[in-house]
């Protein structure tokens, strides 16, 4: 999965690719690259983000959603917003992709009555304040319980269980400590039954662990990441890097068998 954010203000790449032309381009880029879905944002949910007016939303992703889904590109749409979600899977997205993790009764009706793929991830809170002092008994056990009540609920509003996918949100509400752990026991996860997605592309832990780096400079420690996930049986990684970290999962399935 190819990450697409059409925003001014991601972490990583806000600004680049936050009108129509550059943001078609570099989607195409990441099919051409190898990616099987390409996964379009257009509101940032980096740690202290404000949330954006869903017309606003909309408006940056509905033309890149319409033009990639015309070349043949499985978009998914990375939204909390029923609305968006809603006119996103109108102009041809298979999969939506909700960090709140369904919180929302109307967002799991929409993934219902429209028939598609949902991703269902865990998150601490919300973009604004999830980061402030994060706190667990057990991480690993509780985002597992949370993201099961989630597809519980998914299950129970209509959505076919082999369209499920959860993801245990490393980075969103979580410290250094807790995303080692669940990256350390994401068969937990597997072992669930649910195809289970990885997103830690880039995320400030990764720059922590290797000493301080930026963003841009935490692409060998996210191709790690994704070995670790496709060691332990992940279905789906969420990555900047496509040409990387393919050859990374490849190289790991390979060693799987």
């Amino acid at each position: 999965m190819g990450i697409l954010n059409v925003t001014p203000d991601s972490f990583s790449d806000g600004g680049e690719f936050d009108d129509r032309d550059s943001a078609i381009e570099q989607g195409l880029g990441l099919a051409g690259a190898g990616a099987d879905i390409v996964d379009i944002g257009g509101e940032s949910t980096r740690p202290g983000s404000e949330p954006v007016p869903q017309e606003v939303e909309q408006a940056r992703v509905l033309p890149v959603v319409e033009a990639l889904v015309s070349q043949g590109v499985t978009v998914s749409i990375d939204t909390s917003k029923p609305g968006v979600a809603r006119a996103a899977v109108a102009a041809g997205a298979s999969i939506i992709n909700d960090v709140t993790g369904f919180r929302s009764s109307e967002m799991a009706d929409v993934a219902a009555d429209a028939g598609v793929a949902v991703v269902a991830m865990h998150m601490l809170g919300e973009p604004r304040t999830m980061q402030e002092d994060p706190s667990y008994e057990d991480v690993v056990g509780e985002v597992a319980s949370y993201l099961m009540r989630q597809a519980a609920i998914l299950r129970n509003a209509g959505v076919e269980a082999s369209a499920i996918a959860i993801d245990p949100g490393v980075g969103f509400g979580k410290t250094v400590d807790h995303n080692l752990q669940l990256l350390r026991h994401l068969d937990r996860f597997v072992l669930s039954g649910y195809p289970v997605v990885l997103g830690a592309s880039r995320k400030s832990f990764i720059g922590s662990v290797l000493g301080g780096r930026g963003p841009a400079d935490r692409d060998v420690g996210t191709a790690a990441t994704v070995v670790a996930g496709v060691l332990a049986g992940v279905a789906v990684v969420r990555v900047h890097n496509v040409d990387m970290c393919l050859q990374a999962a490849r190289m790991a399935d390979a060693i799987v068998g």
